[in-house]
């Protein structure tokens, strides 16, 4: 990891958006602007804490020990999200691992001036307890869909989740690059089943994939395939 002799814009980050004008100045002298590969550990599970990451551009991966050589992807965050908050408790250790999934560059702040900032910004801090909040609902519910949902169920559930949060290019493909195993990895299964549910889906036209490229074709099979998974 680097550091980015460019600055960030002020205004990405949750951070940035809510705290008081007056507080910027104290964001500025404050934040390391840093950058990662793809590829690129940003920390690892079990490291103790010793800040806060707010991701400027580019996507990350975070994810967890599962079983044995296994991982399970927590969560995707791109640009204007918040990193390593898990951490912050009555241990504080990072609980989970975040990889770069590309080219990304964020914004650190150390743990002190991250409470501080908590403290004085009322607005940052109203966002950030329905964030965690909004994040205790999904993870009850990711918990819920391995124990009751198909394979099936769940990886239609995930592109869609992934559509709804990153988007789609003018061809209609998700806006994110996906292996296998990383889609594998998200929803709680093997790669060899992840392979073979998302062959099943391209044979029926759901989906396209060119690569590490997910198109949506048909979102209402998509859908119709969640809901079926969920009864």
């Amino acid at each position: 990891m680097k550091k980015d002799k460019h600055d960030c814009d002020l205004h990405t980050c949750m951070l940035c958006r809510l705290c008081i004008k007056e507080w910027l100045p104290a964001v500025k002298a404050n934040r390391k602007n840093l950058t990662l590969k793809k590829g690129q550990l940003l920390f690892r599970e079990g490291e103790p804490v010793n800040g806060i990451y707010f991701i400027y551009t580019g996507k990350v991966k975070v994810h967890k020990h599962w079983g044995e050589e296994k991982e399970l992807i927590v969560r995707f965050a791109q640009a204007g999200d918040i990193v390593g908050h898990r951490g912050v408790g009555s241990e504080m250790v990072y609980p989970v691992s975040a990889t770069a999934l590309e080219p990304v560059t964020l914004c650190f702040i150390d743990l002190e001036f991250f409470q501080a900032s908590v403290k004085v910004n009322h607005a940052f801090l109203y966002e950030l307890m329905m964030f965690y909040a909004r994040e205790l609902q999904d993870s009850e519910k990711n918990t819920r869909n391995l124990v009751h949902m198909s394979v099936k169920g769940r990886i239609a559930h995930a592109l869609l989740l992934l559509r709804n949060k990153f988007g789609c290019s003018e061809d209609g493909s998700i806006n994110m690059t996906l292996s296998r195993q990383d889609l594998a990895s998200y929803t709680g299964t093997t790669y060899e089943t992840a392979f073979r549910v998302m062959s099943e889906l391209i044979q029926e036209n759901v989906i396209a994939v060119a690569g590490k490229t997910i198109a949506v074709n048909d979102v209402d099979r998509l859908q119709q395939l969640e809901k079926e998974a969920m009864l």
